[in-house]
């Protein structure tokens, strides 16, 4: 492949222009239909030997002989990260996805609209990814005591998620306890993550042997994500595998099955989408998901962590046909990060 080629304005331009009427048409471009299009006056034999120079570079291919001109995954990464990654939603977009997702009357149907919203956005899966108990951030904390030596643990979250748990403790606990601890939490833990609460604990217990160490290693005690049965698991919602079925020749059967399989994977999904909260950069773009499955080669995953602060509490993101719009697609990613993460901080 050869980077000079690209490196000419006017190679970069009938690129683009080639890119967006492949996204648009889903055929062959010919020289004809760019010069049409192409906001600088171009003969088609100009273009098609721009569109020559750029399938030796590597950016294009020629299925057939008579036929134009198709994008390859070099002229997507290009296009992906000089012309998508600079686009902004558009305000007819903010307004729609902002609507949608504020119509839904819990923390629970906020995740589930958001899925919802992103497969309609790319016409492929939308997927949203709950953060695990650990990264919770918490806004209240309670304990209650119930019969036979169990104690119920009701955690209010970040946007109001409400998880509860019943567990059994070694010790015995009066309401008196249990009330005192809650208030220790609320008054000193309120907007931290449940990981970094028990982090600071361990710290109380080892400097504090005395009245406030015990109230502490109670409290640890009552907030261990093992005892609530809290083993990393994270909610995750997906909507519209549908679609990738319907956007896709399948050659057989079994990878038609294949592809739904793997989309039904919690845990393939969740790898997946992983990837984005260590990506330096905001919204994170991989073409061809050979992971995931044979006919993974011709998807691609767009997606993005929203944070509360500087920590990454949960992913959402899309699994969609390589041939797609990626200017809304990623803008779309990006303003509903922004969303719950100005969610999180708002609460």
């Amino acid at each position: 492949m050869s980077p000079s080629v690209i490196q000419q304005k006017r190679h970069q331009q009938i690129l683009t222009d080639v890119v967006r009427t492949y996204i648009e048409t889903g055929e062959p471009v010919s020289s004809r239909s760019v010069a049409l299009r192409h906001v600088e006056p171009l003969s088609s034999a100009t273009v098609r030997n721009v569109m020559a120079d750029l399938e030796e570079g590597g950016y294009l291919y020629q299925p057939h002989t008579s036929a134009g001109r198709v994008p390859t995954a070099a002229a997507y990464r290009f296009f992906i990260e000089q012309v998508a990654s600079q686009a902004t939603a558009s305000p007819e977009d903010r307004q729609w996805i902002r609507r949608e997702l504020e119509a839904a009357q819990t923390p629970e149907a906020v995740m589930e609209r958001a899925s919802h919203v992103l497969a309609a956005v790319s016409r492929g899966v939308g997927i949203f990814i709950s953060p695990p108990l650990s990264r919770s951030v918490v806004e209240h904390v309670r304990f209650l005591i119930v019969p036979e030596n169990r104690v119920l643990v009701i955690l209010v979250t970040t946007g109001g998620v409400t998880r509860d748990k019943l567990i059994r403790t070694e010790r015995v606990f009066r309401q008196e306890d249990l009330d005192r601890i809650s208030a220790y939490l609320n008054s000193h833990y309120v907007g931290w993550t449940i990981e970094a609460m028990r982090g600071d604990l361990r710290q109380q217990v080892e400097r504090e042997r005395q009245e406030y160490g015990r109230l502490a290693q109670d409290a640890l005690m009552l907030c261990d994500p093992s005892i609530m049965g809290d083993s990393g698991e994270r909610k995750i919602y997906v909507e519209g595998a549908s679609q990738i079925a319907a956007a896709f020749d399948f050659t057989s059967q079994a990878q038609l099955r294949e592809l739904l399989e793997a989309i039904e994977e919690k845990d393939r999904l969740i790898a997946l989408l992983s990837g984005c909260i260590e990506a330096p950069e905001p919204v994170h773009v991989e073409l061809g998901l050979d992971q995931m499955s044979h006919a993974g080669k011709n998807l691609a995953i767009v997606s993005a962590a929203y944070k509360s602060g500087d920590q990454a509490q949960g992913t959402l993101g899309i699994v969609a046909p390589i041939r797609m719009h990626y200017e809304r697609v990623i803008t779309a990613v990006a303003f509903m990060a922004q969303f719950f993460s100005d969610q999180q901080e708002g609460s």
